[in-house]
Order: C-alpha cells, then sequence, then structure tokens
C-alpha cells in the first residue's frame, strides 16, 4: 500500500520519495533492478527480474490484506465479544497515523537519511544486513521522530539523530535473528527483515531448550494413513481455523451477538455509529445492509477457509520474490556491499515451515491470553498496568515467524514453547511502554511488534534524561559503535572457515 505522509504536502519531491520508499513492492523491485544493472544483465533479464519481483510483493500484500479483512480483524472482534474483554490493542498504524500529523516532514527525512545510513553500515561494519521492509522502516522513523522531538531535538539534530538509530536498528534487528534464519532457510542468502526481531529471537533462544528434540520438526508431523490429506497445508490450516471460529463464534453467539445490531440497520449508520466501532468487520454476520440472512455456522465456516486461503496467496507471493531478489541481490553483495543479504518482510519465513506457521500463531495467542490474565492480577493487587488485548494480527504475522524459528530451532517442542514465550514478550512490552508513549501524548495507544517497544523504552527514557546536544551525541555515538568494534575487534577468519568447513 501507498503511504501519504501528511505534513509533506508542499514538498511533492520528498513526498514522492516516501511513498516509493514505504511501498514495499517497488523498493524491492528496484533493489532487484539495481542488482541485476550491476551484474550487466540484458534488457530483457532486468525487466523480467524486477516485474516478477514487484509483482511477488504484490501477491504476498494482497494475501497479507485479504487475511486480514477476510478473517483475523473479524476473529479479533468476535473474541473480544465472546469474552467480553476490555483494554488496550496494540496497533502499529494506529500510532503511525497520528504521529504523521505532526511529525511527517521529519519521518520521510529521517527514512531516507536512516536508509542511506543502513548502507554505510551494512558496508563498514560486521552485519552486512540490507532491510527492505518499507513500511516497517516508515513506522520506525514515525516512532524515534516522536521519541528524540520529546528529548528537545529539533531540525538537523532531529534528522541526523532519528537517521543514526533507523539505520542501526535496520542492521542490528537481521544481525540477532540470523543465526536462527540460517537454519529456517538453510543457507545464508537471506535475512528477516521485520521490527518484531527480539520477539523471533527469544522465540529461537526458547527452542533451544528443546534442541534434543530438533529433528522433530512440525513439518514431519505424523498423519495414519486415512489422515494424510493433512499433510497438505491448506487443508490442515483450514481445518484448524474452522474449528476455531466455530468454536470461538458459538461462544459470541451464544452471549447474543446476533442481537447486538438492530435489525434492518443501513450500512451507512452502521459504519458511523461508534455503538457499533467494535462490529465493524462483522457486518455479514449481523445481516447489516442486507435482505438475506447468514447463517453463523456457514459465515464461521467460510473465514475459516478464507484464512487458509490468505496463507496461500502468501506463500505463492513469497515464492516468487524468493526465486528472483536472490539472483538479483548478488550484484549489489558483489558491488557495492560485498556480502549483503536482503533482510524481507516475516511471510518470508512461512514458506520454510508451513505447519509451524499455524501452531506458532495459536501458541502465540494463547500466550497473549495469559499474559492478559496476568496482567490484570498485578494491575489489581500490585502496580497499575494497562491491560494488553491480544490482538490476533501480530499474534498471527509475529507469532507464526516466531513459531518458525522455535521450530527451527527445537522442532515441535521448541515452536509451541517458544511461540508461546513470543505471545508473552508482545503483551508485557506493550504494557510496560505504555507510560512512555502517554508522556508522549498517545494515550491508549502503543506498538504491537517487539523492536518498536525495545526501541521506545530505551531511547524513550534516554530522550527524557538527555537533553539537546547530548541526546545527539549519544545516537551518533550509538551509530558509530558497529563500525568503531570492526575496525578495532579482531576477525576471527580461521573460526568463520572452520565453520562453514564443518558445514
Amino acid at each position: 500500500m501507498v503511504t501519504y505522509v501528511e505534513g509533506v504536502r508542499n514538498m511533492p519531491v520528498i513526498d514522492f520519495i516516501v511513498n516509493v520508499l514505504s511501498t514495499p513492492a517497488i523498493l524491492v523491485g528496484l533493489v532487484a533492478l539495481l542488482g541485476l544493472v550491476l551484474q550487466k544483465k540484458p534488457i530483457e533479464e532486468l525487466v523480467k527480474g524486477t516485474l516478477k519481483t514487484i509483482v511477488g510483493f504484490l501477491v504476498l500484500s494482497a494475501g497479507a490484506s485479504f487475511l486480514q479483512s477476510g478473517s483475523l480483524l473479524a476473529f479479533g472482534e468476535i473474541f473480544n465479544y465472546a469474552f467480553n474483554m476490555q483494554g488496550v490493542v496494540p496497533n502499529n498504524e494506529a500510532v503511525v497515523s497520528m504521529a504523521l500529523q505532526d511529525f511527517g516532514q521529519a519521518t520521510a527525512i529521517i527514512m531516507c537519511l536512516g536508509m542511506v545510513l543502513n548502507i554505510v553500515l551494512a558496508r563498514f561494519s560486521r552485519m552486512h544486513y540490507i532491510f527492505l521492509t518499507g513500511h516497517h522502516t516508515l513506522y520506525m522513523a514515525a516512532m524515534l521522530a516522536i521519541i528524540l522531538h520529546i528529548g528537545g531535538l529539533d531540525g538537523w539534530m532531529l534528522y541526523i539523530s532519528g537517521a543514526c538509530l533507523l539505520g542501526l536498528i535496520m542492521v542490528l534487528s537481521p544481525a540477532y535473528c540470523q543465526p536462527t534464519m540460517r537454519k529456517v532457510t538453510g543457507s545464508d542468502s537471506v535475512a528477516l527483515g521485520h521490527f518484531g526481531g527480539v520477539g523471533y529471537w527469544l522465540s529461537g533462544m526458547v527452542g533451544k531448550l528443546f534442541a534434543s528434540d530438533r529433528e522433530n520438526s512440525t513439518e514431519k508431523l505424523q498423519f495414519s494413513k486415512r489422515l494424510i490429506f493433512l499433510r497438505d497445508n491448506t487443508v490442515s490450516i483450514g481445518l484448524t481455523m474452522i474449528i476455531m471460529f466455530l468454536i470461538i463464534t458459538g461462544v459470541a453467539v451464544g452471549r447474543g451477538l446476533l442481537d447486538a445490531v438492530p435489525a434492518g440497520i443501513s450500512a451507512a449508520e452502521f459504519a458511523s455509529n461508534p455503538a457499533y466501532a467494535g462490529f465493524q468487520h462483522l457486518g455479514d454476520l449481523l445481516n447489516v445492509g442486507t435482505e438475506t440472512t447468514t447463517n453463523w455456522v456457514v459465515w464461521a465456516f467460510l473465514r475459516g477457509l478464507s484464512f487458509a486461503g490468505g496463507v496461500y496467496i502468501i506463500l505463492s507471493g513469497v515464492r516468487l520474490i524468493i526465486g528472483e531478489i536472490v539472483p538479483a541481490f548478488k550484484g549489489i553483495a558483489e558491488k557495492l556491499v560485498p556480502g549483503a543479504k536482503p533482510a524481507l518482510d516475516c511471510p518470508i519465513a512461512f514458506t520454510y515451515a508451513p505447519n509451524a506457521v499455524i501452531l506458532g500463531f495459536l501458541s502465540s495467542f494463547v500466550g497473549g491470553i495469559l499474559g492478559l490474565i496476568l496482567l490484570g492480577l498485578i494491575n489489581a493487587s500490585l502496580v497499575p498496568l494497562a491491560l494488553i488485548l491480544p490482538g490476533v494480527v501480530p499474534h498471527f504475522f509475529c507469532g507464526a515467524t516466531a513459531g518458525v524459528f522455535g521450530n527451527a530451532e527445537g522442532g515441535i517442542k521448541g515452536c509451541v514453547a517458544g511461540a508461546f514465550a513470543h505471545g508473552l514478550l508482545i503483551t508485557f512490552l506493550p504494557a510496560f511502554c505504555m507510560p512512555v508513549f502517554t508522556s508522549m501524548g498517545f494515550t491508549s495507544a502503543t506498538f504491537s511488534d517487539a523492536d518498536f517497544s525495545v526501541m521506545a523504552l530505551i531511547f524513550g527514557n534516554v530522550a527524557l534524561n538527555a537533553q539537546g546536544l547530548i541526546l545527539t551525541i549519544i545516537c551518533i555515538v550509538c551509530f558509530l559503535l558497529p563500525i568503531l568494534y570492526n575496525l578495532v575487534a579482531p576477525k576471527h577468519e580461521v573460526s568463520e572457515t572452520a565453520e562453514k568447513t564443518t558445514k
């Protein structure tokens, strides 16, 4: 999706650049084009490689959008109604949309400079990763603009400081994920570029506790001959989600969901009335604006299968991207940043362990529910904490990735335990971050993915205690540290060679 940045309406060049850089399909397509150009490929290969890469990302985005609109958002609303949950649902887009109203120009400049500094770090540090998830880059730039502004920064000091921190996290996040990512992919040619990295790293660490069970992968689940059809990922995911939707919808219907909206209400009134804000993705179930009646069992059945369809589309897009971006990226790695690896969005991991995707999602979601209960107990008896409701979207995309990571380190047990720990993490981190975001003027709003929360906790508190030039110096030093380390620390080339030989 193309993101329009408020505050840069009078800056068409910057507006155009930000729109390009925040659109993953175009950004990655341009990277593929650059890689092919550097390899001096003929024009027909330039066109084919670039267009297929863009199409792959469009397919992936379409799958993600279909998954959210077709199943995930509806599941979240119906779950909240079924169990009468009240609290804050972490949402990246909600915070960013508010931030861009006042910090659009700063966000744009930080994003552009940060991507340049990402290349600098990839070239001169030991973290050779090019972060290619454009929308996450935009989100992080917006958050950093707000945090550093609280620290009294403005103008060039804000831009430089934000770009330094953005460039740093763009190499750090793939770096601490890569040891497990290598086990996921079976190679070192691609990295994970998604700011949920701390959660994925945690899942991998928890998965290592079950290293002895690593060979018992989720992808080796044994079925009887009569159940062999469950090895088909589309079928297994579809059946699992049908059961989930039937159970949750049944509970919601039993609590009076079908009577929550008056019969005959128009679609316009349904969309505009705040009383129905929690049902906006349940309009077809509640028969809003239709003359026909939808049976809730049929609705749950179709929503479960829509979930499977969305995953299928995502995996198709991933396969298309991988087939084009990795060969094209060799040109950049060889010419500009030797040994660089493209860091791509989290669904890139899904195709390597599809069974772990659904198991990771469910385990992470259960962790989120338990985390909510624990937050409620802490809030009631110890200290006030925001109640973080389990958002289905982050628990699916991030939880599924955590499941893949846990599986790579510890098989089925690692998948379940790692994703569960991840679910707890993305429940408690946003709760701890709420005071930071409240101090920035964002009441009842917080990011969902782990790296955003970690950066907010660290640099939000730094910005509250270090102001102006001191804060700028801290940010620049943080950026330079990986380069300085690369210059002064001994390089263990022999060890690395031996490791490769062993493999």
